[in-house]
């Protein structure tokens, strides 16, 4: 019987590793649009980069709802979806630092300039997400 995550609990664990998010954002005529994120929590927040004309970029320019789910796809199965609304900035510095941020999560503390550095450019956005909404479930299959 799954059980709810502690507030402690869903934070390590949307924090544990490589983990990736599935990210979900509305398209124009209100579908959904899903696509796998690399991202940090910072405090109640979520914050990954995206370039301005893919289609994650235009989705939240036009519209800042999002969702986004992280699991353990193995035994006995752990989630977490958080919800929020999106906040976006072009900031190159801003861009840089958590494009550094992040690459050092995904890819070790010894690539994150080098990340800072492909990734903080014209043209890619920092996006900041205010969870609003958390549910959060561990041994769904026990």
């Amino acid at each position: 019987m799954a059980q709810k995550m502690s507030d402690e609990e869903w934070r390590a664990f949307v924090s544990h590793g490589t983990r990736t998010g599935k990210l979900s954002t509305v398209r124009a005529d209100g579908s959904p649009h899903v696509a796998p994120i690399w991202f940090v929590l910072d405090g109640d927040e979520v914050v990954f980069n995206t370039g301005k004309s893919t289609v994650k970029g235009r989705n939240l320019a036009r519209d800042g709802r999002v969702a986004l789910c992280v699991d353990d796809d193995r035994p006995p199965f752990d989630f977490v979806v958080l919800q929020g609304r999106a906040r976006i900035s072009e900031d190159l510095d801003e861009v840089r630092r958590w494009a550094g941020r992040i690459g050092a999560r995904y890819m070790g503390e010894e690539r994150a300039e080098e990340f800072g550095a492909r990734n903080g450019v014209p043209g890619e956005l920092v996006v900041r997400v205010k969870i609003e909404k958390v549910l959060a479930e561990k041994g769904v299959a026990e």
